[in-house]
């Protein structure tokens, strides 16, 4: 399925800027609305799904500070400031009202592009994060872990037997996906720092996971070795689905 275009705001006074940012972000695969003013920003967020809003610094009646701050009190879409002034005053200003973030004029449409795109896989990053914190339940490459039963079952739907201490180290990992977990944060995140809690249990643990999760342990695939780091949870991962009652 083809990935679904973004609808962008723009709320800029000066009609060439304008035109040129909206005529860019469409031929790059974006949808956009524009707005010269607060009151025209209002109606277009009232009147359309907005994923992003680019907001101008210096606009006719009410400011873009001011309109970022109003924004941020009522919804968290992303803001990308604008401003002809590069002042340091008017960035911090920007980002201290809740702007995700900012680019002085003059810019180059591909880089404010590439802001746009960053500040969107942020956001997804994080609502992405967030939910998968907030399930009983996960899958990854068709393995499903569920919280509540404390139990980890295979694509073919057949539980595999666990001891606690790996199911809390492989839900420590199913919940922070792509990120580099040392032993020390493992040991935390599973074993506290309980007597006879040790790096080399962390080991150990993974050693075992790995036969039970991995096509080949001796060359694993979703729990990577991070030389000097700890260990990295490859799969993606995302909130899965309660089973229909009576299910197995």
């Amino acid at each position: 399925m083809a990935p679904v275009p973004p609808n962008i705001l723009v709320v800029e006074d000066d009609r060439e800027t304008r035109t040129l940012i909206a005529k860019y972000l469409r031929n790059n695969a974006c949808n956009v609305t524009t707005a010269n003013d607060g009151r025209e920003m209002s109606r277009a967020m009232t009147d359309h799904r907005v994923d992003l809003v680019i907001l101008d610094v210096m606009l006719p009646g009410e400011d873009g500070l001011s309109l970022c701050r109003k924004i941020r009190g009522e919804s968290q879409v992303p803001i990308i400031m604008l401003t002809a002034r590069g002042e340091d005053v008017d960035r911090i200003l920007g980002l201290e009202m809740g702007a995700d973030d900012y680019l002085a004029k003059p810019f180059n449409p591909r880089e404010l592009l590439a802001r746009i795109n960053a500040v969107l896989r942020r956001q997804a990053a994080a609502q992405t994060a967030s939910a998968v914190m907030g399930a009983t339940a996960l899958n990854f490459q068709g393995w499903r872990i569920d919280f509540r039963l404390r139990e980890l079952r295979n694509p073919a739907g057949a539980r595999v037997a666990m001891t606690s201490a790996e199911f809390d180290l492989l839900r420590a990992f199913c919940e922070r996906p792509g990120r580099v977990l040392s032993r020390d944060s493992l040991l935390d995140l599973t074993q506290g720092r309980n007597a006879g809690s040790f790096e080399r249990s962390i080991d150990v643990l993974v050693s075992r996971i790995r036969r039970k999760i991995e096509t080949d342990p001796q060359d694993s695939s979703m729990i990577k070795t991070v030389r000097s780091g700890g260990y990295l949870f490859t799969p993606t991962v995302e909130p899965a689905a309660m089973p229909v009652d009576g299910a197995k």
